[in-house]
């Protein structure tokens, strides 16, 4: 029978919490890297854009026309910025362990639903703005009405270029089924539909 001083046991300790937090971070990095690689893949992502120059590009678009783009606050990786009833408006996107959420009031955060992905998030609020026929698309409530709330839709990307007529048609095949794999495709074809699996 061996013992281990209490030195050695905190060591230990102090060694699978360190590799806990390794393993997290790795985590963390593949999940926000994987998000990247989708978003790039989309379109309708900007970037670096501005709180402002968003603004400007939505100014004359209808309700529920949006864009994602790099959040200016440090605490937060993405921004939705969307043209609601009462004008252009950002929406934060949080992450936090793992999984993606708009950001919202203390009260009602715990009710929102949270995803793998930014991109997975936007489609389905665009999947309920479709389905609500003008009724709120979640319980999230951005602000800015006289009310004190503003409807949120996301109906209409706006790209950053012409999307390629390849990519909408992947989108539209989407939409149609989830059963890439059962279509009558080449392999090839297979691949590039199963890259983007989003309806967006």
């Amino acid at each position: 029978m061996t013992c281990q001083s209490s030195e050695s046991t905190e060591s230990i300790e102090s060694d699978r919490r360190a590799d806990n937090n390794s393993r997290t971070v790795e985590s963390d990095e593949s999940r926000i890297a994987l998000a990247m690689k989708d978003l790039r893949n989309t379109g309708w992502y900007w970037g670096s854009l501005t709180a402002h120059e968003a603004k400007e590009i939505l100014q004359d678009s209808s309700e529920g026309t949006f864009l994602v783009r790099d959040s200016s606050q440090r605490d937060y990786l993405f921004t939705i910025s969307a043209m609601t009833s009462a004008g252009p408006t950002n929406l934060r996107i949080e992450y936090k362990h793992g999984k993606f959420k708009l950001d919202s009031v203390v009260l009602v955060k715990p009710k929102l639903k949270q995803f793998d992905s930014v991109v997975h998030l936007v489609e389905h609020y665009v999947q309920l703005s479709r389905n609500s026929d003008k009724t709120p698309a979640s319980n999230f409530q951005p602000s800015a009405a006289p009310n004190g709330t503003v409807q949120l839709l996301l109906t209409k990307p706006v790209y950053t270029a012409t999307p390629p007529l390849q990519h909408l048609c992947r989108i539209a095949i989407n939409r149609r089924t989830r059963q890439v794999q059962d279509l009558p495709l080449p392999n090839r074809l297979k691949d590039y539909l199963t890259d983007y699996s989003y309806n967006v």
